[in-house]
């Protein structure tokens, strides 16, 4: 099993979207029995907070479901848990190598990495208001992400 956890500041956002969006993905392709998705803050600023509510509207306009998330901040044990944490910034990265302690397996990346714009940032929509644009964003990291793991554990 590959065990995902997508982090963002808030995980009210980005976090959640590429987490319901990797699931949508994962559960087309009959693959939900290898994956385990998951997605979490690095602040605790909306701890106990539903999926914002104009980034429920886009994955309810893509006929993606969200309900029953609240945001949660990760903790050090996470590190040992998921296979992959994947960051939407590089502020998101700093946080996250402060919450874990280091990155010793090499586990922590951005989810753009997945996608010919590796090292770019996902649109953070909270600032921008731009969910079109952090959607793009989101789909094509997922879709990258998703295709890497599948050649990986092809491969192997």
């Amino acid at each position: 099993m590959t065990k995902i956890l997508f982090v963002c500041h808030g995980n009210i956002c980005r976090s959640p979207m590429a987490e319901f969006v990797l699931k949508d993905m994962v559960r087309k392709r009959g693959l939900d029995d290898i994956f385990e998705i998951e997605s979490a803050a690095t602040s605790r600023e909306e701890i106990g907070n539903p999926v914002y509510p104009p980034a429920r509207r886009k994955l309810a306009e893509n006929g993606i479901a969200c309900s029953g998330h609240r945001a949660w901040q990760m903790t050090r044990a996470d590190y040992d848990h998921y296979d992959m944490i994947i960051c939407m910034d590089a502020n998101n990265i700093r946080n996250t190598l402060r919450i874990t302690g280091g990155d010793p397996e090499n586990k922590i990346s951005l989810l753009l990495d997945y996608t010919s714009r590796a090292g770019q940032q996902v649109a953070d929509p909270w600032y921008t208001g731009n969910f079109d644009a952090t959607w793009r964003d989101v789909t094509e990291g997922c879709e990258g992400l998703l295709n890497r793991i599948m050649r990986e554990r092809n491969n192997v």
